[in-house]
């Protein structure tokens, strides 16, 4: 018989919500585990750990090909300055809605292109 996961208490789902959003200085990896494990036990953490997946996936895809592409002769250094602004960016941001969602506030990053919702619906 399987167990049945318990509801978060609020400062849980808040804990959650913001792990998710500060995992983003790792990339998607964080969030998307956060999402599949918790959205059915706290809204603030589905909501937030949902967001911060979407947000997080692009950068994270554009970080690993600037990091394959700048072993690549003569151009690899400019893929590897834009592999590393790219999780500066990542880092920062990320690090910012960590703090605002820990305040209990939900948090909207400003580009968010929903990429984790478009093929998760996809999924199925």
């Amino acid at each position: 018989m399987a167990a049945v996961a318990q509801p978060l208490d609020v400062d849980q789902d808040r804990q959650w919500a913001t792990l998710a959003h500060l995992g983003g200085v790792v990339g998607v990896l964080p969030s998307y585990v956060i999402h599949r494990v918790f959205k059915d036990r706290g809204p603030f953490t589905a909501q937030e750990s949902r967001e911060a997946a979407n947000y997080t996936l692009l950068p994270s895809i554009i970080v690993l090909a600037g990091i394959v592409l700048s072993l690549v002769p003569v151009v690899g250094g400019v893929f590897s300055v834009i592999a590393a602004l790219t999780w500066l960016a990542l880092a920062v941001t990320s690090v910012r809605a960590g703090i605002k969602v820990n305040r209990g506030e939900p948090y909207q990053y400003r580009y968010n292109t929903h990429l984790y919702d478009t093929l998760s619906a996809r999924r199925g």
